[in-house]
């Protein structure tokens, strides 16, 4: 077992707990800033939240947001953006960064033939060149990087997956995740979080955590959920892993973005969500809404000057109609595109205050059943 002593920069101060649920309300702290958890992090995979501003990030409260580990890596460079005094002075951002560690990326363009144990052969998605990703190599581009939190090395195991191989996967997994430790020397300034894997197998998730939480590292990442999975299996995996991670070290749920699928977990004690969602279908024209999604694309907000949602208070819902936002996206206009994917991202950033809100109040189950009871299935409505 590696003992290496250091300095943590990223730690989880719990200030209070749902009585009726595992819901947990409290600050993460990081070299630049404190922000409140639960949150969900808007994902700027190109060292840009698609569409938004760092100033519009931080006016609708954005605390911490995620950057690619592999997409950066392959464009500009990391070298590069050492050179430019990291993440945060090259995107001009002064609040938290967290990087994924590549694999999920990677993965998606291995053959199962290509991943061995020192790392994943790959081809890049840009130019088709070969290339090799390790735990040592995920680590050095993300020391370059600068975030406040890195990420080990995993693998990612698909949906579906026989157990055998979700069995010797998590098990290269916690392999990995000493590599990386071995080779994290910036740990003074940056936080290492270890990721549980184990497929969609109880008995394995749980083999993972007493695996990956016997390094007692600042924290802990979720990983292998949400991956296409039928929603009952989801909730099921989140009842038999979360509760068994360590009480006081932040949980990270990667990946999860949907609001239905936040609150259950925020229920079980997660900290930290992250999601292209947002971004991603207010690109094609659907807006969160607490009824579902809503296509205002659609004909019918055509002539429908009211805003996207009477009582929202960002800054689309309190400027535009949905016949104005309806317009500028028929007409292929980029501000149309932004509007909605700012409203998006508020939405789940202000869901996370209200449950913050609702833990300290006890009363989190209460206000899950009012959310849900309006959110229903959460589908498309016009």
């Amino acid at each position: 077992m590696i003992d290496k002593a250091k300095t943590v920069p990223v730690w989880h101060e719990i200030l209070h707990i749902d009585k009726e649920t595992g819901a947990r309300a409290g600050l993460l702290h990081t070299p630049h800033g404190t922000f409140p958890t639960p949150m969900f992090m808007p994902v700027g995979t190109q060292a840009t939240v698609k569409g938004m501003s760092p100033r519009e990030l931080e006016e609708m409260g954005a605390g911490v947001i995620l950057s690619n580990t592999y997409h950066l890596w392959m464009r500009p460079g990391s070298d590069l953006v050492a050179e430019a005094g990291g993440l945060h002075e090259f995107m001009r951002w002064n609040r938290g960064i967290l990087t994924d560690s590549g694999g999920f990326q990677v993965f998606s363009l291995a053959k199962p033939k290509d991943i061995v144990e020192d790392g994943v052969h790959f081809r890049s998605h840009i130019d088709g060149s070969k290339q090799f990703l390790t735990p040592e190599k995920s680590i050095s581009i993300q020391e370059n990087l600068g975030a406040d939190v890195i990420m080990a090395f995993d693998e990612c195991i698909p949906y579906p997956a026989d157990e055998a191989y979700a069995a010797r996967s998590s098990a290269r997994t916690t392999r990995w995740l000493e590599r990386c430790i071995e080779a994290h020397g910036t740990t003074d300034t940056q936080a290492l979080f270890g990721i549980v894997q184990g497929g969609m197998y109880p008995k394995l998730r749980r083999q993972s955590i007493a695996e990956i939480t016997a390094f007692d590292l600042p924290g802990y990442g979720i990983g292998g959920l949400s991956v296409g999975e039928p929603a009952e299996l989801f909730y099921e995996m989140v009842a038999e892993t979360i509760p068994y991670l360590p009480a006081d070290k932040p949980r990270y749920l990667m990946g999860v973005g949907t609001p239905d699928y936040m609150l259950e977990a925020v229920r079980f004690g997660v900290d930290m969500f992250d999601c292209v969602l947002p971004t991603r279908i207010g690109r094609n024209g659907s807006v969160l809404t607490k009824g579902g999604r809503l296509i205002v694309r659609d004909l019918k907000a055509s002539r429908d000057f009211g805003p996207i949602e009477d009582d929202c208070q960002c800054y689309t819902c309190r400027n535009f109609s949905k016949a104005y936002i309806r317009h500028l996206l028929k007409a292929d206009e980029m501000f149309g595109l932004r509007l909605t994917s700012y409203h998006n991202l508020y939405f789940l950033i202000d869901l996370m205050n209200k449950a913050r809100e609702a833990i300290f109040e006890d009363r989190y189950s209460e206000f899950c059943l009012e959310f849900m009871d309006k959110w229903g299935d959460g589908r498309n409505r016009a």
